[in-house]
């Protein structure tokens, strides 16, 4: 774990001293540690965040340039999480939210060179082209298909070719996974990875009939007005915020400032009386704080760089993790190079079209400002498990396959006014089967630390909401522990 050229906290300084003491420390600023570290503070805590990036917020990055906003991390939300919602309104961000527009409701699927509709009613499914006759029929069986054993390890693909069978898969699915995961749904576990899928199946017997219950119960509590409501209606909406994603994360940095130490990443944890002593070296020499209590909200490889003074065994297994390489390609016009074509959320190519790219994102349809009036936003993914090579073309390479397959698809004939690339080494983390059996674990060894906890998007979700609600999760642990 420690590498023998390395310096750490122990070589520069006394083992049982440090710099200062709080109640907990925080490892990480991307939105797992923010929003955890806000928790933490209006629990009463005294609370320190340790980020080794100069700037906090992770893959939550949000470009201004030339009157175009890029976001090449997560650039929405779906409205799934209570503990986001109140996150937001603690933070003052309620009257900054902003919705989908209704074209986000469009979303296309490519198939045979074309864009096709991915039906969203049954009058829709019976008019579409995207499927065949026989697995339009074949979903009228599915409320009838039973349910797998609840022990049960499947791939997504071995559950939905059960359900829904195979076109199914290879023409929603297999794009959907690729635009949400960058991943594979032969590879995923359907559940850890999409546990929602999952528990459909198992609490209601079918993804349809689980569907339609949840639907209805949504809607009685927003009528009733049970939950924290950003906006009135059902949830499930998808959100962002004016300036963009971004403006969430400014909004937790200032909300958490004292605390935040960026520039500053953690080397060593050992225990000591009472806790744990974190350090590591800066421009200024060693430094070293003690705390009740930890939270990790690191990626998963990131475990390597850590040097723990007591066994942590998990160091290899999370390192073995996969995390695809993404590269985002932003595409702005001054003026809308499709005449208005452009009206839905964007879409994904399955893998039996062979394109060169995973799918691309209609900003400017989705929410205001993205680009100068009148003009278009486009971002674009490439990569992912599907095609790791693709997402390590030199820059020329990369425009150019962007270009052609606009091109080909939405008639784009015109060059971008500006061009940018965000390229993610490792983008996302995959649940491949075994990763709930080591989740398990690692809950079972947290019980056996007292006062540590990991936490972070390898583990409980990839999406924002996902991880606001874990953080959540966490500090109420953290909480009772500390009492």
């Amino acid at each position: 774990m420690r590498k023998p050229e390395e310096h750490t906290i122990s070589d520069t300084s006394q083992h049982a001293t440090a710099d200062r003491a709080v109640d907990a420390v925080v490892v990480g600023a991307g939105i797992s540690g923010l929003a955890t570290a806000h928790l933490l503070r209006r629990a009463g805590l005294d609370v320190a965040v340790y980020e080794r990036d100069e700037r906090a917020g992770g893959s939550i990055q949000t470009e201004k340039r030339d009157g175009f906003v890029f976001e090449p991390g997560p650039n929405s939300v779906l409205d799934t999480s209570e503990a986001l919602r109140q996150v937001i309104v603690d933070v003052g961000l309620r009257e900054r939210v902003e919705f989908a527009a209704d074209a986000a409701k469009n979303r296309y699927i490519v198939r045979d060179g074309r864009l096709q509709a991915l039906p969203l009613s049954p009058p829709g499914l019976i008019r579409s082209r995207l499927f065949s006759t026989g697995t339009k029929l074949r979903l009228l069986r599915e409320p009838f298909v039973r349910p797998a054993p609840p022990a049960a390890e499947e791939t997504l693909a071995e559950f939905v070719l059960r359900r829904l069978g195979r076109e199914f898969l290879d023409y929603a699915i297999d794009p959907f996974v690729s635009g949400t995961f960058a991943g594979r749904p032969e590879e995923l576990c359907v559940r850890t990875a999409f546990k929602r899928l999952y528990a459909l199946e198992q609490n209601h017997g079918s993804l349809i009939r689980g569907a339609i219950r949840l639907r209805r119960e949504r809607q009685k509590e927003a009528a009733a007005g049970e939950k924290v409501q950003l906006q009135a209606g059902p949830g499930q909406r998808m959100f962002s915020f004016a300036g963009g994603m971004r403006t969430l994360v400014d909004a937790l940095v200032a909300d958490i400032e004292p605390a935040l130490h960026t520039d500053r990443g953690v080397r060593e944890i050992r225990t000591a009386a009472g806790g744990y002593v974190l350090g590591g070296i800066c421009d200024g020499g060693a430094w070293a704080v003690r705390a009740r209590a930890v939270v990790l909200t690191l990626d998963a490889h990131a475990y390597a760089d850590l040097d723990f003074g007591f066994d942590f065994p998990f160091t290899a297994r999370l390192g073995e993790i996969p995390y695809p390489p993404v590269t985002a390609a932003f595409s702005g016009f001054r003026r809308d190079p499709t005449g208005g074509a452009l009206d839905g959320f964007g879409f994904l190519t399955p893998r039996l079209e062979k394109r060169r790219i995973l799918g691309t994102l209609f900003n400017s349809c989705l929410f205001p400002g993205r680009a100068p009036e009148g003009g278009a936003a486009l971002t674009t993914f490439i990569g992912g498990r599907r095609q790791p090579e693709h997402a390590a073309w030199d820059d020329d390479r990369m425009r150019g396959a962007v270009l052609e397959e606009h091109r080909a698809l939405l008639g784009i004939e015109c060059e971008p006014d500006l061009f940018l690339l965000r390229r993610w080494p490792r983008a996302i983390p995959q649940y491949l089967i075994g990763h709930r059996q080591l989740v398990e674990e690692i809950a079972a060894y947290e019980a056996g630390q007292p006062g540590l906890y990991l936490s972070g998007n390898f583990r409980g979700g990839i999406s924002v909401a996902d991880c606001v609600t874990q953080a959540r999760d966490t500090v109420d642990r953290v909480c009772e522990y500390l009492r």
